[in-house]
């Protein structure tokens, strides 16, 4: 049986670059994170939709 591991300090949230591309890792209300994996093109983007808010 696997070890239990408490939710508590999912990390703050993380990008970074793996290969070709990016990760990024997003804590969620309630525990866990969400995985997102982008290349350059659409980090970009996020990027410039971000800075419009």
């Amino acid at each position: 049986m696997a070890a239990m591991k408490p939710r508590t300090g999912d990390g703050p949230l993380e990008v970074v670059k793996e290969g070709r591309g990016i990760v990024m890792r997003l804590p969620l209300e309630g525990g866990g994170r969400l995985v997102v994996e982008m290349n350059a093109a659409e980090a970009q983007s996020l990027f410039d939709e971000l800075a419009k808010l």
